[in-house]
């Protein structure tokens, strides 16, 4: 059996948990930038994870507070799709991606963090991206902290603003 080392994760699952629903905090109006808010749709929203696998870690949030595919409307469903397709056409062009994983973890069983807020993760890949930091050194190597990925990130997420 292979195993999949991931030792960066333990800052997130060590760290204080937020009163509430993160995503349902992070949705409300604020400092964008801070909360790392790249756009906000009629039904849904993006924004950067705190804690990435990846530079460019993505995530997609309905603003409706549930755990369920099958309760979100067909047209949430049609602006998440969309605004994956659009986030990864703005990842390959910003951050020279080439390749993603994407998709979401529906419940505890398949690795929820966050079970009760439905969530996709968008995640921009590089040939030979992995390499034996986190393995070998516990660490993670992050080329470029959150706050400067936003800031190049933006200014197409407010284009893509302008043309909804």
């Amino acid at each position: 059996m292979d195993k999949l080392w991931a030792p960066w994760r333990i800052e997130y699952i060590r760290a204080p948990k937020e009163k509430g629903c993160v995503f349902c905090t992070k949705s409300e109006p604020g400092d964008d930038r801070d909360n790392l808010v790249l756009f906000r749709g009629e039904n849904s929203f993006i924004l950067m994870n705190l804690y990435p696998y990846s530079n460019g870690h993505l995530m997609i949030a309905p603003y409706q507070h549930t755990s369920e595919t099958t309760n979100l409307s067909r047209t949430t469903n049609t602006e998440i799709m969309t605004l994956v397709n659009q986030s990864m056409e703005i990842l390959k062009t910003t951050m020279n991606a080439e390749g993603f994983n994407f998709g979401a973890n529906l419940g505890k069983a398949a690795g929820a963090g966050i079970e009760e807020h439905l969530h996709y993760h968008v995640v921009p890949r590089w040939t030979g991206d992995t390499n034996f930091m986190p393995v070998l050194g516990h660490a993670k190597v992050m080329v470029e902290g959150l706050q400067e990925t936003w800031d190049i990130l933006i200014p197409h997420y407010n284009k893509l603003q302008e043309s909804v």
